[in-house]
C-alpha cells in the first residue's frame, strides 16, 4: 500500500469533475481515483455519513476534496473503510483498529516479498541446474 508515511494513501490531487469525460472513465479503473461521493460511498458500505465523516475527522481516512470542498472516495478507501468498520464491530477502538491494519498490511507486504523471492530462488536454481545440465 503507498502511504504518505502515516499509513494514509495520499489525495490523487485532481478534481475528477474538471476532468474531460473520456479521462474520467479511463481512471475508473484506478482505484485511487476519487469517483463516488460521500453518499454514495456510505450507501456501498452500508455505514452513514457520519461515520465516513468522523474517519475523516480523525485523520484515519482522508477523502479527496472538490474544490466546493465536497468528499469524494476512490475504491481503496472504500476498502480501507470497510475494514475498519469491522474492526469497530469487533469491539476495537478507532486508534487499536488503525494499529491492527497498519500490522495487517505489513504482513501482506512481507509476505508478498516472501514469495517474490522464493520465486527468485526457484528460478535461479532452475538456471543454475540448467547450466550444469548444459556443462556436464
Amino acid at each position: 500500500m503507498a502511504t504518505d508515511g502515516t499509513g494514509r494513501r495520499p489525495g490523487t490531487g485532481t478534481d475528477p469533475a474538471s476532468e474531460p469525460a473520456s479521462d474520467a472513465v479511463r481512471r475508473l479503473d484506478d482505484p485511487d481515483f476519487p469517483a463516488l461521493t460521500m453518499s454514495q460511498a456510505a450507501a456501498l458500505l452500508g455505514v452513514q455519513a457520519a461515520f465516513l465523516r468522523s474517519l475523516d475527522g480523525s485523520g484515519v481516512l482522508q477523502p479527496h476534496r472538490s474544490p466546493g470542498g465536497h468528499r469524494r472516495y476512490s475504491r481503496h478507501q472504500l476498502l480501507l473503510a470497510a475494514r475498519l468498520r469491522g474492526l469497530l464491530d469487533e469491539g476495537h477502538t478507532l486508534a487499536s483498529a488503525e494499529v491492527i491494519l497498519g500490522l495487517q498490511d505489513e504482513l501482506a507486504d512481507a509476505r508478498a516479498t516472501s514469495e517474490r523471492l522464493r520465486d527468485t530462488v526457484d528460478r535461479l536454481r532452475a538456471d543454475r541446474d540448467d547450466g550444469d545440465t548444459a556443462a556436464g
